[in-house]
Protein backbone atom coordinates (compact mmCIF):
# COMPACT_ATOMS: atom_id res chain seq x y z
CA UNK A 1 0.00 0.00 0.00
CA UNK A 2 0.91 3.43 -1.18
CA UNK A 3 1.67 6.11 1.85
CA UNK A 4 -1.26 8.51 2.45
CA UNK A 5 -0.86 11.89 2.58
CA UNK A 6 -2.80 13.89 5.55
CA UNK A 7 -3.07 17.74 6.13
CA UNK A 8 -2.67 19.18 10.19
CA UNK A 9 -4.37 22.04 10.71
CA UNK A 10 -2.56 24.38 13.57
CA UNK A 11 -3.27 27.40 15.67
CA UNK A 12 -0.14 28.73 18.11
CA UNK A 13 1.02 31.59 20.01
CA UNK A 14 4.25 32.05 18.52
CA UNK A 15 5.76 33.91 22.09
CA UNK A 16 7.48 31.77 22.92
CA UNK A 17 8.76 29.80 19.44
CA UNK A 18 11.62 30.81 17.34
CA UNK A 19 9.40 30.80 14.25
CA UNK A 20 8.25 27.73 12.50
CA UNK A 21 11.30 26.05 10.92
CA UNK A 22 13.60 23.34 12.98
CA UNK A 23 16.38 25.53 14.53
CA UNK A 24 19.72 24.29 15.75
CA UNK A 25 19.53 26.35 18.88
CA UNK A 26 15.68 27.49 19.56
CA UNK A 27 12.83 26.29 20.10
CA UNK A 28 10.46 26.16 16.88
CA UNK A 29 6.92 24.90 16.33
CA UNK A 30 7.79 21.80 13.51
CA UNK A 31 10.11 19.78 15.53
CA UNK A 32 7.45 20.13 18.54
CA UNK A 33 4.58 19.11 16.86
CA UNK A 34 6.92 16.06 14.79
CA UNK A 35 8.12 15.10 18.52
CA UNK A 36 4.17 14.29 19.53
CA UNK A 37 3.55 12.77 16.49
CA UNK A 38 6.62 10.52 17.21
CA UNK A 39 4.38 9.09 20.22
CA UNK A 40 1.65 8.24 17.71
CA UNK A 41 3.53 6.51 14.58
CA UNK A 42 6.20 4.10 14.42
CA UNK A 43 8.54 6.27 12.72
CA UNK A 44 8.69 10.65 13.40
CA UNK A 45 6.89 11.39 10.24
CA UNK A 46 8.21 14.59 8.11
CA UNK A 47 6.15 17.20 8.42
CA UNK A 48 6.39 20.12 5.76
CA UNK A 49 4.71 23.88 6.55
CA UNK A 50 2.57 26.21 4.43
CA UNK A 51 4.82 29.26 4.72
CA UNK A 52 8.09 29.95 7.11
CA UNK A 53 7.19 32.01 9.98
CA UNK A 54 9.37 34.60 12.10
CA UNK A 55 9.99 34.68 15.76
CA UNK A 56 7.34 35.69 17.80
CA UNK A 57 4.48 35.54 15.05
CA UNK A 58 1.43 33.69 15.44
CA UNK A 59 -0.50 31.26 13.56
CA UNK A 60 -4.40 31.40 13.69
CA UNK A 61 -4.34 28.83 11.00
CA UNK A 62 -1.34 27.46 9.67
CA UNK A 63 -1.53 24.08 7.15
CA UNK A 64 0.86 20.86 7.25
CA UNK A 65 1.28 17.90 5.64
CA UNK A 66 2.62 14.21 6.74
CA UNK A 67 2.83 11.08 5.08
CA UNK A 68 1.70 7.67 6.77
CA UNK A 69 1.95 4.11 5.81
CA UNK A 70 -1.15 3.31 7.33
CA UNK A 71 -4.72 4.83 7.56
CA UNK A 72 -4.89 7.37 10.27
CA UNK A 73 -8.10 8.15 12.40
CA UNK A 74 -8.05 12.00 12.05
CA UNK A 75 -10.29 12.65 14.81
CA UNK A 76 -7.93 10.25 16.64
CA UNK A 77 -4.43 11.96 15.59
CA UNK A 78 -6.38 15.67 16.71
CA UNK A 79 -6.87 14.63 20.12
CA UNK A 80 -3.90 11.93 20.73
CA UNK A 81 -1.87 14.94 19.53
CA UNK A 82 -3.59 17.69 21.43
CA UNK A 83 -2.86 15.59 24.59
CA UNK A 84 0.78 15.62 23.60
CA UNK A 85 1.12 19.17 22.99
CA UNK A 86 1.89 21.87 24.64
CA UNK A 87 -0.85 24.70 25.67
CA UNK A 88 0.01 27.37 22.99
CA UNK A 89 -0.32 24.77 19.84
CA UNK A 90 -3.48 23.59 18.84
CA UNK A 91 -4.41 20.87 16.11
CA UNK A 92 -7.76 21.85 15.04
CA UNK A 93 -7.79 19.87 12.23
CA UNK A 94 -6.60 16.54 10.13
CA UNK A 95 -8.07 15.47 7.32
CA UNK A 96 -6.51 13.06 3.91
CA UNK A 97 -5.41 14.82 0.85
CA UNK A 98 -4.58 14.16 -2.37
CA UNK A 99 -0.76 12.24 -2.78
CA UNK A 100 0.06 15.42 -5.12
CA UNK A 101 -0.98 17.70 -2.72
CA UNK A 102 1.85 19.78 -1.12
CA UNK A 103 0.96 22.53 1.91
CA UNK A 104 3.41 24.98 0.63
CA UNK A 105 3.51 24.74 -2.82
CA UNK A 106 -0.30 24.36 -3.52
CA UNK A 107 -1.02 27.45 -2.19
CA UNK A 108 -2.70 30.61 -4.20
CA UNK A 109 -3.24 32.88 -1.56
CA UNK A 110 -2.61 33.57 2.41
CA UNK A 111 -4.06 36.45 4.57
CA UNK A 112 -1.72 37.90 7.27
CA UNK A 113 -3.25 40.36 10.22
CA UNK A 114 -1.07 42.62 11.92
CA UNK A 115 -2.61 43.80 14.64
CA UNK A 116 -1.44 46.97 16.94
CA UNK A 117 -3.10 47.39 20.43
CA UNK A 118 -3.53 51.45 20.54
CA UNK A 119 -4.92 51.66 24.23
CA UNK A 120 -2.64 55.04 26.20
CA UNK A 121 -1.65 52.37 28.68
CA UNK A 122 -0.64 48.72 28.16
CA UNK A 123 -2.58 45.35 28.39
CA UNK A 124 -1.47 42.77 30.23
CA UNK A 125 -3.88 40.39 27.85
CA UNK A 126 -2.22 41.78 24.76
CA UNK A 127 1.54 41.47 25.77
CA UNK A 128 3.36 39.60 22.89
CA UNK A 129 -0.11 39.04 20.80
CA UNK A 130 -0.13 42.72 19.08
CA UNK A 131 2.40 45.88 19.28
CA UNK A 132 1.23 48.32 21.99
CA UNK A 133 1.34 51.53 20.35
CA UNK A 134 0.23 54.75 22.76
CA UNK A 135 -0.50 57.82 20.51
CA UNK A 136 -3.19 58.11 18.15
CA UNK A 137 -3.77 56.21 15.37
CA UNK A 138 -5.16 58.01 11.95
CA UNK A 139 -6.49 54.99 11.32
CA UNK A 140 -8.21 56.44 7.66
CA UNK A 141 -4.76 57.67 6.64
CA UNK A 142 -3.39 54.00 6.64
CA UNK A 143 -6.56 52.43 5.02
CA UNK A 144 -5.82 55.15 2.66
CA UNK A 145 -1.80 54.22 2.10
CA UNK A 146 -3.04 50.54 2.30
CA UNK A 147 -4.79 50.88 -0.56
CA UNK A 148 -2.22 51.42 -2.48
CA UNK A 149 -0.61 47.94 -2.21
CA UNK A 150 -3.84 46.35 -4.49
CA UNK A 151 -2.34 45.41 -7.33
CA UNK A 152 0.48 43.09 -9.07
CA UNK A 153 3.42 45.37 -8.67
CA UNK A 154 7.34 44.98 -7.60
CA UNK A 155 7.62 44.90 -4.03
CA UNK A 156 11.38 44.99 -3.07
CA UNK A 157 11.09 48.43 -1.47
CA UNK A 158 9.07 45.91 1.25
CA UNK A 159 11.42 42.98 1.56
CA UNK A 160 14.11 42.77 4.25
CA UNK A 161 17.40 42.53 2.66
CA UNK A 162 18.30 39.11 3.71
CA UNK A 163 15.88 37.97 1.45
CA UNK A 164 17.10 35.82 -1.46
CA UNK A 165 17.48 37.24 -4.73
CA UNK A 166 15.04 36.84 -7.56
CA UNK A 167 11.47 38.22 -8.99
CA UNK A 168 9.64 40.42 -6.00
CA UNK A 169 6.70 40.78 -8.07
CA UNK A 170 3.73 39.47 -5.54
CA UNK A 171 0.00 40.23 -6.52
CA UNK A 172 -2.06 41.98 -3.46
CA UNK A 173 -5.41 41.02 -3.58
CA UNK A 174 -6.76 42.70 -0.79
CA UNK A 175 -5.17 45.69 1.87
CA UNK A 176 -7.20 47.11 4.36
CA UNK A 177 -6.99 49.11 8.39
CA UNK A 178 -9.54 49.36 10.64
CA UNK A 179 -10.31 49.73 14.41
CA UNK A 180 -11.84 47.09 16.93
CA UNK A 181 -12.49 49.25 19.97
CA UNK A 182 -8.69 49.20 20.75
CA UNK A 183 -7.11 47.30 18.39
CA UNK A 184 -6.29 48.70 14.98
CA UNK A 185 -5.79 45.92 11.94
CA UNK A 186 -3.82 45.72 9.13
CA UNK A 187 -5.72 43.06 6.82
CA UNK A 188 -3.57 41.64 3.37
CA UNK A 189 -4.19 39.13 1.26
CA UNK A 190 -1.77 38.36 -1.77
CA UNK A 191 -0.48 35.49 -3.58
CA UNK A 192 2.78 35.45 -1.87
CA UNK A 193 5.15 37.52 0.62
CA UNK A 194 8.65 38.67 0.45
CA UNK A 195 10.39 38.56 3.84
CA UNK A 196 9.74 40.64 6.68
CA UNK A 197 6.79 42.46 4.04
CA UNK A 198 4.02 42.48 6.22
CA UNK A 199 5.91 43.90 8.91
CA UNK A 200 7.47 46.37 6.90
CA UNK A 201 4.04 47.41 5.19
CA UNK A 202 2.47 47.93 8.95
CA UNK A 203 6.01 50.02 9.87
CA UNK A 204 5.35 52.37 7.01
CA UNK A 205 1.81 52.07 7.94
CA UNK A 206 2.52 54.24 11.54
CA UNK A 207 5.15 56.44 9.37
CA UNK A 208 1.19 57.37 7.27
CA UNK A 209 -0.17 57.65 10.64
CA UNK A 210 2.74 59.92 12.09
CA UNK A 211 2.42 62.13 8.91
CA UNK A 212 6.11 61.41 8.34
CA UNK A 213 4.60 60.04 4.78
CA UNK A 214 1.32 61.22 3.04
CA UNK A 215 -1.29 58.27 1.68
CA UNK A 216 0.05 59.53 -1.77
CA UNK A 217 3.95 58.80 -1.13
CA UNK A 218 2.86 55.17 -1.55
CA UNK A 219 3.25 54.76 -5.33
CA UNK A 220 6.53 56.31 -5.08
CA UNK A 221 7.86 53.92 -2.27
CA UNK A 222 6.98 50.64 -4.19
CA UNK A 223 8.20 52.56 -7.41
CA UNK A 224 11.73 53.04 -5.62
CA UNK A 225 11.97 49.87 -5.35
CA UNK A 226 14.65 51.07 -2.61
CA UNK A 227 13.73 49.09 1.13
CA UNK A 228 15.49 52.70 2.59
CA UNK A 229 12.21 54.21 1.01
CA UNK A 230 9.62 52.60 3.17
CA UNK A 231 9.08 52.71 6.63
CA UNK A 232 11.07 50.53 9.63
CA UNK A 233 10.21 46.56 9.92
CA UNK A 234 7.21 46.60 12.58
CA UNK A 235 7.84 44.36 15.65
CA UNK A 236 6.91 40.54 15.24
CA UNK A 237 4.57 40.49 18.25
CA UNK A 238 1.39 41.99 16.25
CA UNK A 239 2.09 39.64 13.11
CA UNK A 240 -0.82 36.71 12.49
CA UNK A 241 -1.12 33.90 10.08
CA UNK A 242 -4.70 34.29 9.50
CA UNK A 243 -6.12 32.32 6.39
CA UNK A 244 -4.62 30.27 3.23
CA UNK A 245 -5.91 29.17 0.44
CA UNK A 246 -5.30 26.32 -1.89
CA UNK A 247 -5.92 25.76 -5.44
CA UNK A 248 -9.24 24.36 -6.01
CA UNK A 249 -10.86 26.29 -3.27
Amino acid sequence: MSAMRYLLTLSYLGTAYHGWQVQTNARAIQPVVQDAMAELFPERPGLTGCSRTDAGVHAERYYCHFDSDRVVDPYGVICSLNRRLPNDIAVVDCRPVANDFHARYSVTAKEYEYRIYNGRHRDPFTLGRALHYRFPLRVEAMGAAAACFVGRQDFSSFCAGRAKPGDKTRSVFAAEVYRQGDLVIFRVKADGFLYHMVRIMAGTLLRVSEGKLAPGDLPAVLAARDRRAAGPTAPPEGLYLTRVWYENE
